[in-house]
């Protein structure tokens, strides 16, 4: 008996089930079609409130990705797989700001005179 499934102990992952596949699928296909609906009808007046509503139904669906197919909860290996989670975010965020910062201020860093250009031939 050389299975995890005799010692009846539980390894810290929750039970694959055709359920809980078909409940993310079928989250999955209505988090994509809500925002392919908005983006084609103009249901929404603003670009901005547009692109906003587009980014927290990818928000919500990157949840539902890793809670019904990649089976991540905090109680899956011991906690290792949602550290690692945090500090992968952690790290796009300090990148992403970093990123950002530096273009932002960039033509502010630029070399002096090269601000007026209406000389050059």
């Amino acid at each position: 008996m050389s299975g995890h499934a005799e010692t009846g102990h539980d390894n810290g992952h929750a039970p694959v089930t055709l359920k809980g596949y078909l409940t993310g699928f079928i989250l999955s296909v209505v988090l994509t079609a809500i925002p392919f609906w908005l983006v084609m009808t103009g249901a929404l007046e603003s670009k901005q409130a547009t692109a906003i509503a587009i980014m927290a139904f990818a928000a919500v669906q990157v949840v539902v990705h890793m809670i019904y197919f990649l089976h991540m909860h905090p109680k899956a290996e011991g906690g290792w797989s949602i550290t690692a989670l945090l500090f992968t975010l952690i790290l796009v965020v300090i990148v992403l700001s970093g990123s950002l910062w530096v273009m932002f201020h960039l033509n502010t860093n630029m070399m002096p005179g090269m601000h007026d250009m209406s000389g050059m031939p």
